[in-house]
């Protein structure tokens, strides 16, 4: 997709039908039918998997596993650390069902965590004109923002301020170039889709990416956040026709759904 000077729909809303045949979002729904059979999951090849500790801890540990012939996952790279958001995880609206009688959180908008469960890896983005991955990369302008406005006909959506106008992006905390209009910042001089909320759902959460961290030490707003170098790595590895998932889930609830939704089990 041509997205420079266009609106930026995030890959997600090209593979919405796919989605809605697996998932059967609707509305606002947290709890969309799913069956073991008819998880996107089923048919990935790559796996980018996020563990912590428990709901509310904001670091983690990122492992990658790839499909062998066999169907079983098998690591791909060692372990590497990462931050998540500040307040921890809550489980977030993507390619899973919540279990039914969970009791743990669930995301909204504001809320400082990451979104937990199973979602497609959309495109990578960054400050430079390109970078070395096989993802479709967008590279980010000062006019591009995600729209973290709840009610805005753009929610969560990329959005280019040139195209759809300064009143649409008016009120988003998300410039996409933050080294222009954040004093420098780095974070997102390089990263990718996580998505959550494909359907822009009111108040569930907005702009979920992973991006560089600031110091190994700083949670997010509700993003993973990696060093520079585990994130060059990640980008490399990712195939788009491998249909890469992203899981993030607590350990005890790893634990719980390791068997039903067919993960890798953890050292």
């Amino acid at each position: 997709m041509s997205i420079r000077r266009h609106l930026r729909a995030l890959p997600w809303l090209s593979m919405l039908a796919a989605i809605a045949a697996t998932t059967a979002l609707a509305g606002c729904a947290h709890r969309p039918a799913a069956t073991a059979e008819s998880l996107r999951w089923q048919q990935a090849q790559q796996l980018v998997l996020v563990t912590t500790a428990d709901w509310d801890s904001p670091r983690g540990e990122l492992r990658t596993y790839a499909r062998a012939d066999d169907g079983s996952w098998r690591a791909a790279a060692p372990p590497q650390p990462v931050t998540i958001g500040r307040a921890g995880a809550a489980w977030g609206i993507g390619l899973h069902d919540i279990p039914a009688g969970d009791t743990g959180p669930v995301k909204r908008e504001g809320d400082g965590r990451s979104p937990a469960g199973a979602f497609a890896i959309g495109e990578a983005f960054g400050y430079a004109p390109s970078a070395a991955t096989a993802l479709p990369y967008a590279a980010m302008g000062a006019s591009d923002y995600c729209i973290d406005v709840s009610g805005s006909p753009y929610y969560n959506r990329i959005v280019d301020a040139a195209a759809v106008g300064a009143e649409a992006v008016r009120g988003s905390t998300e410039p996409m170039r933050r080294d222009l209009h954040a004093d420098g910042d780095q974070r997102y001089r390089l990263g990718f889709v996580i998505e959550h909320n494909p359907r822009g759902a009111a108040q569930a959460g907005s702009c979920i990416f992973g991006h560089l961290w600031q110091t190994p030490d700083t949670a997010t707003a509700g993003c993973t956040a990696m060093a520079p170098a585990t994130m060059q790595a990640l980008l490399a590895w990712l195939d788009p026709r491998a249909q890469p998932l992203f899981v993030l889930l607590p350990a005890a609830e790893y634990r719980r759904l390791q068997t039903a939704w067919r993960l890798p089990r953890l050292p």
